[in-house]
């Protein structure tokens, strides 16, 4: 009995090996996953149509969790490759690159700190800390890289953006305003639903990915 029992823990608690076949088939899996999440986006009261929030980062959290921050990034450019492929662009390649840079900055910091002691309390602190960094993160690049690259594309001034901004929210005004009243928010309130999500959905889907090992 106690046989079994142990044989049944070391299963449980075996590690994914990230370059084995199966652990490649789980990074194809969570990022086809991720992939279809994309489709299904939700739009925001608060900021322009062009933040929508979707749930396709809950796949790439749960695939970091449980084979590491390096799988997390994997999954999270197969899942924007696969898009861009089916999809194509909308936005010349920036909302793109954004969703890449952005996802990362909530992924990476969230896997390696659970990485580290792999309890349901660091995988809490991991997300907030996650989130935090990713709202920051995604602050800067879309005031100094992100809305002058996709004004510049479109050959519009960034007026015409804190305008889209502005039709929604009059107090933005600015710059500064559309960051703060828009981008931020959205960054945070995806941050939160997802990490939501991740956490309760975390355990049950750890255990079919260890469940495909022996």
């Amino acid at each position: 009995m106690n046989k079994v029992s142990n044989t049944s823990v070391k299963t449980l608690n075996h590690k994914v090996s990230l370059t084995s076949t199966r652990g490649l088939t789980t990074i194809a899996m969570l990022s086809a996953i991720s992939v279809i999440l994309m489709l299904f986006e939700i739009p925001l009261w608060f900021a322009p149509s062009f933040y929508e929030i979707d749930l396709s980062e809950v796949p790439v959290l749960i695939g970091a969790f449980a084979l590491g921050p390096v799988a997390g990034v994997v999954i999270e450019f197969i899942k924007i490759l696969l898009n861009l492929i089916i999809n194509g662009t909308v936005t010349a390649f920036v909302g793109e690159f954004a969703n890449l840079l952005i996802g990362c900055a909530l992924v990476v910091p969230a896997a390696m700190l659970y990485q580290s002691k792999k309890t349901r309390k660091s995988a809490t602190i991991g997300l907030i800390i996650g989130t935090v960094f990713m709202t920051a993160v995604g602050s800067v690049l879309n005031a100094y890289l992100l809305l002058p690259v996709f004004a510049k594309a479109f050959n519009m001034p960034m007026e015409a953006l804190i305008e889209m901004g502005t039709a929604v929210n009059p107090n933005i005004q600015s710059l500064s305003g559309f960051i703060l009243l828009a981008v931020t928010p959205f960054n945070l309130l995806k941050g939160i639903i997802v990490s939501l999500v991740t956490l309760l959905l975390y355990k049950r889907v750890s255990r079919i990915i260890k469940g495909f090992h022996d």
